[in-house]
């Protein structure tokens, strides 16, 4: 099982090109079995085109339909503990409530968050791969 961060999920599905080898073998590896997408991450999607700062080849409703059909997607609901543990990071994590979200769905469900983001590949406190 595995977590993929927003980005990651995005560039899987529109420009694989700007994954790591090891993050698409990941991906890969995991379809088989569960990439857990976090239900923040289709709430990020959603702000981004509502923003106007992505642009989907298709309607927001439609693309989350297929993105989440993808093979071994499952979706990561939001849940009381990792709302409450959102809030209880140890250490020192930036602000981003999405990313705190999502850093914390991660652990709660004991797997790697797939990430490229700096931010939180250097967070000790989640295993990430980069």
């Amino acid at each position: 099982m595995m977590l993929p961060d927003t980005h990651i999920w995005l560039w899987w599905i529109h420009d694989p090109s700007q994954l790591t080898q090891l993050q698409v073998d990941s991906l890969h590896q995991h379809e088989n079995d569960v990439i857990g997408v976090s239900i923040f991450s289709c709430w990020e999607i959603a702000k981004l085109v509502q923003l106007q700062r992505l642009d989907l080849p298709r309607s927001l409703r439609e693309w989350i339909t297929l993105a989440l059909g993808y093979p071994g997607i499952r979706l990561f609901q939001l849940t009381p503990d990792i709302v409450i543990e959102s809030t209880q990071l140890p250490g020192m994590f930036h602000r981003d409530p999405a990313d705190q979200i999502i850093v914390v769905t991660a652990r709660v469900h004991g797997c790697p968050l797939v990430t490229s983001d700096r931010k939180i590949s250097q967070y000790p406190y989640v295993e990430t791969i980069a």
